[in-house]
């Protein structure tokens, strides 16, 4: 999503010219292309799918709106599995129309992982769990914190069901290297994501994740903690930014790279 505006196959080419090894990818983009077509172009430049974005918003109330949930997890799963990822991130889902109830919609997703955890393991994907910011719990994602993540994921086997660690959303919370520690020491960083954090956000605050180095964020501190948790899988950078998206893609994932080995390497 960094880059956007760069088709598949553009994308693919890029991260070879660059010799960025693995690439996280969204699930409407892959659609756009055809998932076999996507599959086939990522393996045969040797690239690693390191996540898919995104499953989730598992928080509905009503039982057909939760059957049609459940069946486009399952359905991420499968993409997921072809694409040749183990980890499908997860955003769980704001509240339900008229509902004031965060309790209840946290314990609907604890009770959509129940399902969707070993159909995810029987295609060999792991579920990561994504706290997002607090300004997105009313619309997005009432899962605002690792610790409650953690809460969630621990309820089930590390193999099926993890968090997602992403600087934009946790670099704020105080306790949050105490959680980093904790999800390691039980096997469940299953992604780890950097973004920066400026202001004034936009109207609308979605696309507002800065691009590396230009916020407020000490990206080396946060790589710090997921190391010491014994963490060493992939790094991605997730970047929500029109202003990013109106400029030449190339550039912007050039412009990444040099600014990821300034601010994180």
């Amino acid at each position: 999503m960094t880059v956007k505006q760069l088709s598949m196959p553009e994308l693919v080419d890029a991260c070879g010219e660059l010799g960025i090894p693995g690439v996280g990818l969204w699930r409407a983009p892959v659609r756009s292309y055809g998932l076999e077509r996507t599959a086939k172009l990522v393996r045969e430049a040797g690239l690693t799918v390191t996540t898919l974005c995104r499953g989730g918003f598992l928080t509905a109330i009503d039982p057909a709106e939760r059957t049609k949930a459940l069946d486009d997890n399952r359905l991420a799963v499968d993409e997921a599995a072809t694409l040749g990822t183990d980890t499908l991130v997860l955003v769980s889902g704001g509240l339900p129309a008229g509902s004031k109830d965060l309790h209840g919609a946290r314990e609907r997703i604890a009770d959509a992982l129940a399902e969707l955890g070993p159909y995810a393991e029987e295609r060999g994907v792991r579920l990561a769990v994504e706290p997002l910011h607090p300004m997105y719990a009313a619309d997005r994602c009432v899962v605002s914190t690792l610790t409650q993540a953690l809460d969630l994921a621990e309820r089930f086997p590390a193999h099926q069901v993890g968090v997602t660690v992403d600087t934009y959303h946790i670099w704020w919370d105080d306790r949050a290297p105490e959680q980093i520690a904790r999800a390691g020491a039980g096997g469940r960083i299953h992604t780890f994501q950097l973004a920066d954090w400026t202001t004034p956000l936009p109207e609308g605050v979605l696309n507002g994740r800065g691009q590396l180095g230009d916020g407020s964020i000490d990206m080396r501190e946060w790589k710090a903690y997921v190391e010491a948790a014994g963490y060493t899988g992939p790094i991605e950078v997730e970047l929500f930014n029109d202003g990013l998206w109106a400029r030449d893609g190339r550039e912007v994932l050039a412009e990444t790279a040099a600014r990821f080995t300034r601010h994180a390497a």
